[in-house]
């Protein structure tokens, strides 16, 4: 793939995975309430999930279709639909309301649910090869 193509490939991924997320904190914060950061959690656990297994998938089968499409899906998608900003911005946003505690359990469960959320998605797709 040219280098125009990669970039835009990655550009649309992008912004098709940021739309998402926008539409994922929208729909946690009607239904979940504002809280705690549900959306900022879901999407990065997800992604986390499908980057790994995205990862793995390519990585195995590098001269498949779904090689050609790492920009677009692994940098764009995943890179835009995934948040570490926001999740930094929400935790200073919580410590300034005075719930330090809470911005401490968000990092505290953040983390280990994004490795094992990767470690499954990883798993996933070996267990299929």
């Amino acid at each position: 793939m040219s280098a125009w193509k990669t970039y835009l490939a990655v550009g649309i991924g992008s912004g098709i995975g940021s739309a998402l997320r926008y539409g994922v904190s929208l729909a946690s914060f009607a239904t979940l309430g504002g809280y705690f950061p549900w959306g900022t959690l879901i999407v990065n656990i997800l992604g986390s999930c499908l980057i790994g297994w995205l990862a793995a998938v390519i990585s195995r089968s590098p001269r498949r279709q779904l090689a050609r499409f790492q920009p677009l899906l692994v940098a764009g998608f995943c890179g835009g639909f995934t948040t570490f900003s926001l999740f930094s911005l929400e935790t200073l946003h919580l410590v300034q309301l005075g719930q330090a505690w809470i911005a401490l359990v968000y990092i505290l469960v953040s983390l280990p649910l994004w490795l094992g959320a990767a470690v499954l998605g990883e798993r996933l797709a070996l267990s299929r090869y």
